[in-house]
């Protein structure tokens, strides 16, 4: 099984290939971590996911606000305790299914904090919330590098928004990494569970890096030419 230091570094690779905010690479970088929450030895932090659900959605509920962000967590929580190991968290389907949950959390939260508080920094807020979901979903030796590493760039990289396209992506990138590097484990992954059993492996990997690859270089043609036109013309 791929360890969750080739998880973190490899999504980090691939989030730099892609992205220049720290945000969405932070996102990217939390994202890969997700889908290991299947394992048995993750089941108590599951619970206390589903617990911490429970609480938001009580506590929103109670001051009549929108409590469909507790809701979310509830639904993570449940999936991952019913998910066998490399089974439906590390399919195509689960991926979509995470990423749609995690930006659902993401931009509701940042959409609830901004409409109780006056704090007009939408940038820190989001910034806040994803030092919020790295505590959820980061292991503690990964937070003490995380958390220090985040805050000293967002302070150094010039401040640009972040638009919820984008953080749909930077999430989606970091679970969709998750499954691409375990295919390359013997093992391999259920790329359609729950609906096959049928299973990839090295070949499935290979060519989702080659097209990950491919889709960086296109995204970045215009710097390409520009750069060709600056230095070479």
């Amino acid at each position: 099984m791929s360890s969750y230091k080739g998880h973190s570094i490899f999504a980090f690779a691939l989030a730099l290939m892609f992205f220049h905010n720290p945000l969405t690479i932070a996102l990217t970088f939390i994202g890969a971590n997700v889908p290991d929450f299947d394992h048995k030895f993750k089941k108590e932090n599951v619970y206390k996911m589903i617990i911490l659900g429970l609480l938001v959605f009580i506590s929103l509920y109670i001051l009549k606000l929108p409590y469909y962000i507790g809701l979310i967590i509830v639904f993570l929580g449940v999936t991952f305790y019913f998910s066998e190991h490399r089974s439906f968290t590390h399919s195509i389907f689960g991926v979509l299914t995470l990423t749609s949950a995690l930006s659902l959390i993401l931009i509701w939260g940042f959409q609830l904090i901004g409409a109780v508080t006056i704090i007009d920094n939408r940038y820190l807020l989001m910034a806040v919330l994803i030092a919020l979901l790295s505590f959820l979903f980061l292991n503690k030796r990964l937070l003490m590098i995380f958390i220090p590493l985040f805050f000293i760039n967002l302070f150094i990289m010039p401040v640009a928004e972040i638009s919820y396209i984008e953080i749909v992506l930077a999430l989606f990138l970091g679970v969709f990494s998750h499954i691409v590097l375990d295919s390359f484990t013997p093992a391999g992954i259920k790329i359609f569970a729950p609906l096959s059993s049928r299973k990839v492996y090295r070949n499935f990997g290979l060519s989702m890096v080659f097209l990950m690859i491919v889709c960086a270089l296109v995204i970045h043609i215009p710097i390409l030419f520009k750069l060709f036109e600056q230095y070479l013309l």
